[in-house]
């Protein structure tokens, strides 16, 4: 009885709305019990992705991939790709990312809490959802999908800076620096942008 009446919190943001070139990422992390995001002992050093540095990104998605390991959470993400962003848009892109999260997830929507960064809205069939301003600043499970989203787009731009040498994407990830623009000039647009 118990069981049917437990609700998962979710925690939904994304990375990559800005950038020049490369997908967008979606995160969706739950909470799988009330014990499984205890992280009061490290208290202050979780903070949105923006915040972190790279290795404290790789750190706390190193954390995220133990406790899946054991049960305690879930956590999906999924990339859509510059040339579904370039047919449809950023927000649209966005859109089809939460949406593709949640599908994989395979959580039922009236047991879900679901609490979004920024603008961010979920499914309408998901009734309890919360777009919260800033949100990846002050809501736990929204940092650590902040997290996932961020260290999962910029491992795929690392992978592709491989294929597409010369525009850096392994610095910049993609987004507009001078480097980036000094590459455009020299190399044209990639299939990424």
């Amino acid at each position: 009885m118990a069981a049917k009446r437990r609700r998962y919190l979710i925690g939904i943001d994304e990375a990559g709305r800005g950038p020049l070139a490369g997908p967008v990422a979606v995160a969706a992390v739950v909470q799988m019990s009330r014990l499984s995001l205890d992280i009061r002992r490290a208290k202050g050093t979780l903070k949105d992705s923006k915040k972190l540095s790279a290795k404290k990104r790789e750190q706390w998605f190193e954390w995220l991939k133990q406790k899946k390991k054991s049960g305690q959470l879930k956590f999906v993400v999924s990339l859509v790709g510059e040339k579904i962003i370039d047919r449809i848009g950023i927000v649209r892109a966005v859109r089809l990312g939460i949406k593709r999260c949640l599908d994989r997830l395979d959580l039922k929507p009236e047991r879900c809490r679901i609490l979004l960064d920024g603008s961010l809205q979920a499914p309408k069939i998901y009734r309890h959802q919360r777009t919260i301003i800033r949100g990846d600043d002050r809501i736990k499970i929204i940092m650590l999908a902040s997290i996932a989203a961020k260290v999962r787009r910029d491992r795929r731009l690392v992978r592709l800076a491989r294929r597409y040498p010369g525009y850096g994407f392994e610095i910049h990830k993609g987004y507009g620096t001078a480097k980036h623009y000094v590459a455009l000039r020299h190399y044209g647009l990639s299939p990424l942008h």
